[in-house]
């Protein structure tokens, strides 16, 4: 369905298929009736009375392709005609077409920040989430997540994971009050979800996705071991939300080395990088200032025989076991 830039999609199940059930407020209870929206041919189309209807279900579909005409396109459009036909209110971001902002950064506050002096982004977020002091673009999407029984993300895979601009999407409007909180996360989460969602944020996302492209850092064939990048080496240096107990096997977050798979493994090895063991600080942000300054600590004297290090085995069982 065309649409103009920026505008989200918006089909009603007012077709031949679906017009069953886009008028219950017309309709006394087990009264025949016609919709009072004609087809394409001007034709009124006889509905349901209402004890034989369903309620009407809404749908988001989430859509980060830049081609309309693309298979990705494709099967947007399929889902929106199909859902339509049952009935359903299906809204559609097309992220790309709205040229949704997909970095996280102070401007997503619209209010004064709680601390001026050092600007954390959660906690920023979650402050103005509470205020109601978020940019419209993301309180808009909050709303259409609200509103939806269910939420389809469409999407190529860039990289072992989704393209930058629905990272980004994913990193400011799933915020910490909206869709989960410390506690309340996970089987408690507000929407069943909760490192930035468990990879990079969206902005070094987006610098994966535009530099290591097709012909500079890999080609088929040419990756993995025979990748452009092969002669040299990659590491990964990071920090997480949670503790170390966390990302264990037995930890709620699961082994720190199964998020690790489609950045180190998807990612580097697959444009050649000899990868090296990653440097994790976990939970800086629960940490003593002691425990912080030691982390700095091991990483500069880790850095000093850095040279020195092999990489690890970039193969399944480094990440899952044997």
């Amino acid at each position: 369905m065309g649409v103009g830039p920026g505008a989200p999609e918006r089909r009603r199940g007012c077709t031949a298929g679906g017009v069953r059930e886009c008028a219950a407020q017309w309709l006394e209870p087990d009264v025949e009736a016609e919709c009072p929206f004609p087809d394409a041919h001007g034709r009124a189309l006889p509905l349901l009375p209402r004890s034989r209807r369903r309620e009407s279900k809404r749908v988001l579909i989430v859509y980060a392709h830049q081609e309309p005409k693309s298979f990705n396109g494709s099967l947007k459009q399929v889902a929106v005609d199909e859902l339509s036909k049952q009935g359903c209110t299906v809204t559609v971001s097309d992220l790309y077409a709205m040229n949704f902002e997909p970095r996280a950064t102070r401007k997503d506050i619209t209010g004064a920040l709680s601390n001026p002096e050092v600007f954390s982004y959660g906690v920023e977020a979650y402050e103005a989430y509470k205020k109601g002091c978020l940019t419209s673009d993301i309180t808009d999407e909050q709303k259409k997540v609200q509103e939806a029984d269910l939420v389809i993300f469409q999407f190529p895979l860039y990289w072992f994971t989704v393209p930058a601009i629905l990272k980004g999407w994913m990193d400011r409007v799933l915020c910490q009050g909206f869709a989960f909180d410390i506690p309340g996360f996970y089987d408690s989460g507000f929407l069943k979800f909760p490192l930035y969602w468990f990879t990079v944020p969206a902005i070094l996302k987006g610098w994966m996705d535009r530099v290591l492209c097709q012909g500079f850092a890999f080609d088929i064939p040419g990756f993995y071991d025979s990748g452009f990048l092969k002669d040299k080496l990659a590491l990964l240096s990071l920090t997480t939300g949670g503790t170390a107990e966390m990302y264990t096997k037995a930890g709620v977050s699961g082994d720190f080395r199964y998020f690790l798979w489609p950045l180190q493994h998807g990612t580097l090895h697959f444009c050649g990088f000899k990868v090296l063991a990653p440097q994790i600080n976990f939970a800086p942000e629960l940490s003593s200032e002691e425990e912080r300054k030691a982390m700095m600590a091991s990483w500069a004297q880790r850095l000093k025989s850095i040279w020195k290090e092999e990489p690890i085995r970039c193969t399944p069982p480094w990440y899952f076991g044997e």
